[in-house]
């Protein structure tokens, strides 16, 4: 049944004209499809169970979900359980079905209650659609017995009788609470009312932080090249390698080049080092951490 175009009023009119099938011609049409690929014989067997797919997913208009979009996705999980229905297993096409168009719906719901992920393991799906209920259920027996729950009581409770963990009954509880909201809303009817946007921490440098960054900077670059001036070249050399390079080189790489020793090329470097520091602690006062 092709359902662009149509409202869900038409549609439900349409599928309600639908013939009813018996065990037999649900059997054969399945069989015709599966085997010899009838596509007239699917057809005709999606269109008499179109019905059941509107009617499921009816159940979920509470969600906010349009109607239509939600007939689309019920038919979508219809014709999938068309194609993998087994007919040789004994089992009505109805009673397969309803898993199917039942998982196509909850799996669309999902994906539009918010724009943050709300999950699709089986345990997320049992505490979306049905941690309402048992939370209302569970505080009207609280309340018949005289008893009052806090949140914290009634969140295990419904993680116990779901049979979910906790923090997924927590995680869930914030799902649930609201719908998404633009950052760009105001916050007041007032014309010149603040946006929520404006409210968020901008986790961003500030002006004098990149200014004292800028001026910092600057002063240990002259310091370092001040420092690096009173190397000899083997020593600058060895310090460019070993420290000033995107991937620093290997003593037993630069000894290999500069004809010495792992071990002579480490106290070349070291002594390279304690002369930059000394240098360095007389013009800053401060001990270069990058040398460290």
């Amino acid at each position: 049944m092709a359902l662009d175009g149509f409202n869900d009023q038409t549609l439900s009119r349409r599928a309600m004209k639908a013939e009813l099938l018996d065990a037999e011609t649900e059997l054969a049409l399945a069989y015709a499809w599966r085997d010899h690929g009838d596509e007239q014989a699917l057809h005709r067997l999606i269109q008499a169970y179109m019905r059941l797919a509107i009617s499921m997913a009816a159940k979920f208009k509470r969600y906010g979900a349009p109607m239509n979009d939600l007939i689309q996705e019920a038919g979508l999980g219809l014709m999938k359980a068309a194609d993998k229905f087994d007919p040789d297993r004994g089992v009505r096409f109805s009673t397969y079905a309803v898993w199917w168009i039942k998982a196509s719906i909850q799996d669309y719901v999902m994906r539009n209650w918010s724009m943050v992920r709300t999950g699709s393991t089986s345990s997320q799906k049992a505490l979306f659609f049905n941690m309402r209920r048992v939370q209302a259920r569970l505080e009207r027996e609280a309340q018949a017995a005289g008893q009052k729950l806090d949140g914290h009581q009634l969140r295990h409770m419904i993680a116990t009788e779901i049979g979910v963990p906790l923090r997924d009954v927590e995680m869930m509880e914030g799902r649930l609470s609201g719908s998404d909201f633009s950052l760009n809303a105001t916050q007041s009817v007032e014309d010149e009312g603040r946006e929520w946007i404006d409210t968020l921490e901008d986790d961003s440098a500030q002006s004098a932080e990149l200014v004292e960054n800028a001026h910092d900077t600057e002063c240990l670059r002259d310091w370092l090249v001040q420092a690096m001036a009173g190397l000899n070249e083997r020593e600058r050399f060895i310090v460019r390698e070993r420290k000033l390079r995107d991937e620093p080189r290997t003593l037993e790489s630069l000894g290999n080049e500069l004809g010495l020793s792992k071990e002579r090329v480490r106290q070349l470097e070291a002594a390279a080092f304690g002369k930059m520091r000394k240098a360095l602690e007389a013009q800053s006062g401060e001990v270069a951490h990058f040398l460290a």
